[in-house]
This record gives structure tokens, sequence and C-alpha cells, in this order.
């Protein structure tokens, strides 16, 4: 694979927040870096205005020059595509404001509530569910984090807390510590679920404060990652997953099934073999979400329950993802197959 060269290694000199912040975000530089013709400059221009190009130097190195049809290039590449005006889908496809009952904190499902750390996130993929989520009116200042903690001191059915974002690795380490000591002050939490995809794209992220932070919890400590395709899977990835979980942090990812990126059995099973030798175990194969701009990668139902079938047939079970998608109003998710 004719890929961009000199792979930034994982160290402390590699600093995730200099990666974080100098990104690629014009649609001509990142054509002129993979190599890509100039007649999907427009497109990718016309799609960056309605949610703009961001893409982070580690996972552009994973991408191969000159390819168009390239999973991770497909993932993260605007198009003019995304201006189309779809029945059917729309900016909330989660009806998420209907359960955002204070800034920054959604509470959806019995036991546990999602609160938004950062509106930042380390790649824009253009699938994205929350493309459209109004992250200014969630910031969680520290008046809005202790009305967080007064909620969840005030329900003592809650027993988990997801960090969710944006990413919520987008925030400092000191700023998680300090979360984390909060949260640990509240008896009935047991378990802290960490959604992120910052350790695939910027590995870099796993630092030795994060995974001492970890160590040092009380919390039971899962981190769900977002990889769609087995390329996305390097050496830095593996480093970092075997850092978390010396950590005592149980990883596991869940990937969305999008045309023209995995929609195949053949993606789909390195996806899950690779994941699993890196210490990552397959957890969700989730459909679309009906965001506005993002129809293009759309895949029927009954093709994504035969492609899971014949998933079943080909790996052992703790390879198979559970097919599923989220419904709003539903008291968790909807399992397809």
């Amino acid at each position: 694979m004719n890929s961009i060269s000199n792979p930034i290694p994982v160290t402390e000199e590699a600093d995730w927040q200099q990666l974080l912040s100098h990104t690629i975000d014009d649609p001509a530089e990142l054509l002129k870096l993979l190599d890509l013709p100039a007649s999907l400059l427009h497109g990718a221009q016309q799609g960056s205005n309605l949610f703009s190009l961001k893409v982070p130097k580690p996972f552009l190195q994973r991408i191969e020059k000159g390819n168009p049809n390239d999973p991770l290039l497909r993932q993260i590449l605007p198009l003019d595509a995304e201006s189309a005006d779809i029945p059917g889908y729309v900016t909330d496809p989660l009806a998420e404001m209907a359960a955002n009952h204070s800034d920054g904190l959604i509470h959806k499902y019995h036991g546990r509530v999602l609160l938004i750390l950062s509106g930042a996130c380390a790649v824009n993929c253009r699938y994205c569910f929350r493309r459209h989520f109004p992250y200014q009116d969630n910031r969680l200042g520290s008046e809005q984090w202790q009305q967080v903690l007064e909620y969840l001191k005030a329900d003592s059915s809650i027993t988990e807390v997801i960090f969710s974002g944006g990413d919520p690795l987008a925030t400092s380490d000191k700023r998680l510590r300090r979360m984390i000591t909060d949260l640990e002050e509240i008896p009935h939490l047991k378990r802290l679920r960490i959604h992120t995809r910052l350790p695939i794209v910027i590995p870099q992220r796993v630092t030795s404060e994060l995974t001492t932070l970890f160590t040092n919890s009380r919390f039971d400590i899962a981190m769900v990652l977002h990889a769609n395709h087995a390329n996305e899977l390097d050496q830095q990835v593996a480093q970092a997953s075997a850092e978390l979980r010396a950590a005592n942090v149980t990883v596991l990812n869940q990937a969305v099934l999008l045309k023209g990126v995995n929609d195949s059995l053949t993606a789909l099973t390195e996806l899950s073999e690779k994941l699993f030798h890196f210490g990552i175990l397959p957890y969700y194969l989730f459909t679309l979400d009906p965001v506005k701009g993002a129809a293009h990668f759309d895949i029927p139902d009954d093709q994504a329950i035969a492609l899971h079938q014949q998933l079943q047939a080909t790996l052992p079970g703790y390879l198979v993802p559970k097919l599923a998608r989220e419904i709003p109003g539903k008291g968790s998710k909807t399992l397809l197959f």
C-alpha cells in the first residue's frame, strides 16, 4: 500500500495535543497530500462547507495514495452528496435533544447517563450522527459540572457514567482526573465507560498519565473504540491497546456498517480478526443512523442482516459483533439479528 511515509511514533515526544491541533482541514491540501485528482475538489469543498473536513496526520498515513476508493478516505472525504435533502435523514436522528436533561448530560437508558465532555473531535467522520449536535449549548463549565454531579447524586439507580462527545479524550488528562475524582465520590456509581475514536486516529493520546489515572481509579472502566476497517489498525494502535489493557481497562470496539467502506464479508472478517489480535473485542456493528448529510453511506437492512449471517457462519461467536440500531424512545439498542 502506497501510504504517506514517516509514521509518527507513539512517544511522549509526539505530543497528542500538538497532533490534534495540526489536523488537515483544507480539501485542496488533502487531495495534494494523497495524490488524488483535482476533479474531487469541488465536491470536497461543498461537503466541507456543510461539515468541516478534519483529519489528523497519524490517520492520514494509513490512507493509500492515489486511491479515491480507499475505505479510510471514504470516511473522511467530504462530498457534494452531503448536500442532498433525503426524506427521513434528519439533524437529530436519535432524538437526543429530548433526553438532554441538563447541559452536557443525556439520560436515555436505565442505570446510565451520557456526559458530553467535549465538542471537539480528532477526526470528522462524514457519517457522524452528531454532526449537527449543538455542542455550544452543552459545554460543561464548572457551574454545569456541579449540576451534573447533583443530578447523579440524586438518582441512586444510576451506576454507570459514559464519557462521550465529540471525543471525550480530546479533554486534557488534568481535567479528566478532576472529573473522575468527583464521580468517584458518588458511592452508587460503579462503572465508567469512555466512547472514543482518539486512540485509533491518534494513538499517541494514550499517555502514561492517562493509563495511571485508569489504573488508580476505583471504577471498572471500559473503553469503546471506534474502528470501521482493518486498515485503521496499525502497530501504533496495537501498542495503545496494550497499554490500556495493562491499566485494567476493558477495550471494546463498535463499528458502523458503511457502504463502500466495510460492506463486505471480507472487510468485516478482517476487522474482527485484527481487532482481536490487538486485544480489542468486537462489540457492536451499527447500521447507519439516519443523519442528514450521510444517506450515501446507508445500506438496506436485508443486506446488513445477510452480511451478519455470513459473518456468523465464518467466525467464532466471540468475534461477531452484535448487529444493532438505536431507535429513539426504545429502552435499549435494538438487535437486528
